[in-house]
C-alpha cells in the first residue's frame, strides 16, 4: 500500500473506541496503542483500510481497542492470517501485533517465513521477556538465569534476540523502540508503515506484574542516555548524556570510544547506513547488549527487496495472459474434459 499522507482529515480520535483497554495499569501496551493511533492518520486515508491481526497473549488484545478491522487468531498463527489477508486484498494496511512468546515460540516458523517472503505487512513485537497472560513463565527472550514460575532455579536456555532472528530470515526492515518514549515510537512506527515490505519493530515493553523493570537500564530517565544508541540514517553513532561517546570498528568488532580520548574525533565515529544492502553492521547493531555496548534503538535496517504480493499478482496476470482458458466455458469445452454423448 502506498502512503502519501493524510488527505481525508482523519485524526487519532477516529481510531479510538469508547471502551477502556483492559491491560494492567502501567502496562506498556497502553502507550504503544496511543502511539499507533497517533501515527495512523499519516499512513492511511480511511479507518476501514486498516486491519490489525493478533495471536494469543497480552499484546494480542490490541485489535479490540482500536477502531479498525481486526482479527484475533490462534496462538502463534497471526502471521499466517495476516499473510492471507494481505494476499486477498493488497490495498489494505495490515498490522500484526504479537509478543515474544506468541511469535518466538509456537509462532516461530510463521514469523521467519513472513519476514523471508517480504509481504508488505507491519509487525509490532511486544517484548517483555516473559509470558504475561499465562502468569509469569519464562519466554524465548528471557535472559539466561532468570527465576520465573517455570524456572524457579533460573532458566538454563539461551534467549533469542529478535533482531538477530530477523536478519537471519532476510528481513528488510528491523527497528527497536522503548515503550516509555512516545516520540521515538511515533517516528519509528511511521517509518515502518512507509517501508515497502515486511517491517518488524521490536517494542521493549515493561510487564509491571511479572517482570517489572526488565528494561530499566535503558528505560530509566537517569540511565537511558548512557545505555541507548538512538540511530539515525546518515548520522554518527553517538550516545551518552553529552553525546561524547561513540561506536568505531576494529576488525570485525565494534568498540565503544570516548571523543577527545586518544585523539578520537567526532569524524572518526561510524556513520549509520540503514539502507545499505547486506550490511553486516546491521547484524552487529542488532546484537549489541549491555554491559559491553549500548542497546541500538531506532531503525537499524531498511532495505529494498521484492515484495511478495506484487510478485504473486504479476505471476497470476502472466499465467492468465498466456492461457487459452479465459472462463469456465473454455475450461469445460477446451478438450481436456470428458463429454457425455
Amino acid at each position: 500500500m502506498t502512503y502519501e499522507g493524510n488527505h481525508s482529515k482523519i485524526s487519532a480520535q477516529d481510531f479510538k473506541l469508547d471502551k477502556a483497554a483492559r491491560w494492567c495499569p502501567g502496562c506498556g501496551s497502553h502507550a504503544v496503542l496511543a502511539a499507533v493511533q497517533r501515527v495512523l492518520p499519516d499512513c492511511v486515508v480511511k479507518t476501514e483500510n486498516v486491519v490489525f491481526v493478533s495471536g494469543i497473549g497480552c499484546s494480542s488484545r490490541f485489535p479490540y481497542y482500536i477502531n479498525t478491522y481486526g482479527f484475533h487468531g490462534l496462538h502463534g498463527r497471526g502471521a499466517a492470517i495476516a499473510t492471507g489477508i494481505k494476499i486477498a486484498n493488497p490495498e489494505l494496511s495490515v498490522w500484526l501485533i504479537t509478543g515474544d512468546g506468541d511469535s518466538m515460540a509456537i509462532g516461530g516458523n510463521h514469523f521467519i517465513h513472513l519476514l523471508r517472503r517480504n509481504l508488505d505487512i507491519n509487525i509490532l513485537l511486544f517484548n517483555n521477556k516473559i509470558y504475561g497472560l499465562t502468569k509469569g513463565q519464562y519466554s524465548p527472550t528471557t535472559p539466561t538465569g532468570t527465576r520465573t514460575k517455570s524456572s524457579p532455579d533460573g532458566t538454563i536456555e539461551n534467549p533469542f534476540l529478535p533482531g538477530e532472528l530477523a536478519m537471519g530470515a532476510q528481513g528488510t526492515f528491523f527497528a527497536r523502540v522503548i515503550d516509555n518514549d512516545m516520540d521515538m515510537m511515533k517516528e519509528v512506527f511511521l517509518k515502518a508503515a512507509q517501508h515497502k515490505g515486511t517491517s518488524l519493530v521490536e517494542v521493549l515493553q515493561n510487564c509491571v506484574i511479572f517482570n517489572d523493570d526488565i528494561h530499566k537500564e535503558i528505560a530509566d530517565k537517569n540511565l537511558r542516555e548512557e545505555n541507548q544508541l538512538y540511530l539515525q540514517h546518515g548520522q554518527p553513532m553517538l550516545f551518552g548524556k553529552n553525546k561524547n561517546k561513540g561506536i568505531m570498528q576494529s576488525g570485525s568488532k565494534f568498540v565503544v570510544v570516548r571523543i577527545g580520548e586518544n585523539g578520537i574525533r567526532k569524524e572518526d565515529i561510524l556513520i549509520h547506513d540503514a539502507y545499505k544492502h547486506d550490511d553486516t553492521r546491521h547484524y552487529m547493531l542488532a546484537r549489541m547488549i549491555l554491559p559491553d555496548y549500548p542497546v541500538a534503538m531506532g531503525v537499524i535496517r531498511s532495505t529494498d527487496s521484492t515484495v511478495y504480493e506484487e510478485a504473486l499478482y504479476n505471476q497470476i496476470e502472466h499465467a492468465r495472459h498466456k492461457s487459452s482458458i479465459k472462463c469456465v466455458d473454455d475450461l469445460l469445452t477446451g478438450g481436456n474434459t470428458f463429454r457425455l454423448r
